[in-house]
């Protein structure tokens, strides 16, 4: 799946009524059950990780197509389908909305004891790193209030985690494919939809590789040197405009506990820095900060965001649709369909909600390529 756009979605109140999510925990589960038949519980990964899939599958089950309750409201409806299935499938999904999202690693471990599989603690890490990165290091404005692991017996795995903006009142979707990322600290997003946002630290572009050397290189320093070399460049701070951050953000006497330990346990990367307990937003950012000032190593501020909808048109404005995206998605779609064990008239429905995915109005809310 290439980057190609980036995804509006708005907050919608209220909850999925019951009878539409056991349909889509039904049709749902029809379609996981075929794809694994097909292609194998590995390319079901792929695929819910690839935006313009998960959303037109949302859409196929449907619910709503622009509302941040899709997120949600899907990988539930999946969750519930694939319940007791797991070791037959090959496939696990793990985690949730809110408190459930907090019980992602002990959901890992269950299943991999029952089941026998030996990556039971690696991907409770690749998890919890994970929500860390896109709440931490990605510093965009959204909260994690949403967090699934997928992962197959083969051991592979992928992720889709959704924050929030109260303020702007939209969401944004985060995935992740683990075949794809070589670093987790290195652009390891397989794609994320949202709002573009103007102001954004990302400190896990590759453009922001040297900052990461040069806060490694200042926790090594010490802590008493690391301290006043902080506080100094705080202090004297004037800030661009492009930066969001302000100097009354900071309370240098909070960050004490977590530099101390920070520079007694040395880390030799920026992971280990980020994977530190304690390690949050402010901490990251002093030290982003004070990297750029004392070292001349700006970390980088643009928006990795991806994927959008309701933006693409047939007139090209403001960018063009791209057919070869959505047909694609559509004829595989159709095929499975062609495979699933439904009644006739359930085929017949999807059949004709695929025919609205590639007409005028399916233009007005798939994603596509810019």
């Amino acid at each position: 799946m290439k980057r190609s756009g980036f995804a509006d979605l708005p907050l919608h109140g209220g909850q999925c009524p019951p009878w539409l999510f056991e349909r889509m925990k039904r049709l749902g589960g029809c379609i996981i059950e075929a794809i694994v038949a097909l292609f194998g519980p590995e390319e079901f990964l792929r695929r819910i990780a690839d935006p313009v899939f998960f959303q037109s599958l949302g859409c196929l089950l449907g619910f709503d197509w622009h509302s941040s309750g899709l997120t949600t409201t899907l990988c539930g409806a999946l969750k519930e389908a694939v319940r007791g299935k797991e070791k037959d499938l090959g496939l696990y999904i793990c985690g949730g909305k809110g408190g459930t999202s907090r019980k992602t690693p002990e959901e890992i471990l269950h299943h991999a004891e029952k089941d026998a599989l030996s990556f039971g603690e690696e991907f409770v890490a690749y998890s919890r790193l994970s929500a860390k990165i896109d709440n931490t290091a990605l510093q965009d404005g959204y909260t994690l209030y949403h967090h699934v692991f997928f992962f197959t017996s083969s051991g592979k795995w992928s992720v889709v985690q959704q924050g929030m903006n109260p303020d702007t009142r939209f969401a944004r979707r985060y995935h992740w494919l683990g075949e794809r990322v070589e670093d987790f600290t290195c652009e390891p997003h397989a794609g994320i939809c949202g709002v573009r946002e103007a102001e954004v630290l990302n400190l896990v572009a590759r453009e922001s590789k040297p900052c990461q050397e040069g806060i490694v290189a200042m926790l090594g320093e010490g802590f008493s040197v690391l301290r006043k070399t902080v506080s100094d460049a705080l202090r004297h701070l004037v800030l661009p405009r492009r930066h969001h951050i302000r100097e009354e953000d900071f309370d240098l006497s909070r960050m004490e506990k977590t530099l101390a330990l920070l520079c007694e346990q040395k880390p030799g990367s920026f992971l280990e820095v980020l994977a530190s307990r304690g390690v949050g937003p402010k901490t990251l950012r002093a030290l982003a900060l004070t990297a750029e000032v004392v070292l001349g190593t700006p970390p980088s501020y643009t928006d990795p965001v991806s994927f959008s909808f309701a933006h693409g048109g047939k007139d090209g404005t403001p960018f063009p649709v791209d057919r070869k995206v959505y047909d694609t998605t559509i004829d595989f779609f159709s095929q499975i369909v062609g495979r699933m064990q439904v009644s006739v008239s359930e085929k017949k429905r999807m059949y004709e909600q695929l025919k609205l995915l590639g007409g005028e109005e399916g233009r007005r809310w798939m994603l596509w390529k810019h």
